[in-house]
């Protein structure tokens, strides 16, 4: 039989192990969340043709910052990917969803990087079919409830 100080030796022995491997999973989820939504604003960048520069200039933060976050060395705010998705004129709630900071409800991402790459688009083009993208996938993600019925265009008579 072990005495309590052995129990109490072994118990801390564990916990501190699974903490360790708790920060050590947390940190890797967190660089994989950081590199996907670095790499998806760097697609959205490219896509529309903009410099990193320009998008850094336009989202109102340094170049340097910009870059570390498309490398996925920084794991941006919830205020700096509003920032950048203005800078990309793109919803701040598509940022939000690569972040892992909003569930994916309806969408996808290779949809509106088809729509900002189109070439034969103009910006203005691009920006309306992007907002009637998002609002159409929005409502298909759960369909409405019909209100009344069907309107028929004959009258029936019995």
């Amino acid at each position: 039989m072990q005495n309590p100080s052995e129990i109490v030796s072994q118990v801390r022995d564990s916990v501190t192990h699974a903490a360790a491997s708790a920060a050590a999973e947390a940190t890797t989820v967190s660089t994989v969340v950081s590199s996907q939504v670095g790499d998806f604003i760097r697609t959205q960048r490219n896509a529309a043709q903009v410099s990193l520069r320009e998008l850094a200039r336009s989202a109102g933060v340094s170049n340097p910052y910009l870059s570390q976050v498309e490398r996925g060395l920084r794991k941006p705010s919830a205020e700096i990917l509003a920032q950048i998705a203005r800078g990309l004129k793109i919803s701040a709630e598509t940022l939000y969803e690569q972040a892992g900071i909003l569930d994916r409800r309806s969408g996808t991402p290779d949809t509106v990087t088809a729509i900002r790459s189109d070439p034969a688009l103009s910006e203005r083009h691009k920006a309306v079919l992007l907002d009637l993208y998002e609002s159409l996938a929005d409502s298909t993600a759960s369909p409405p409830t019909p209100q009344h019925a069907p309107l028929s265009t004959k009258e029936e008579h019995p």
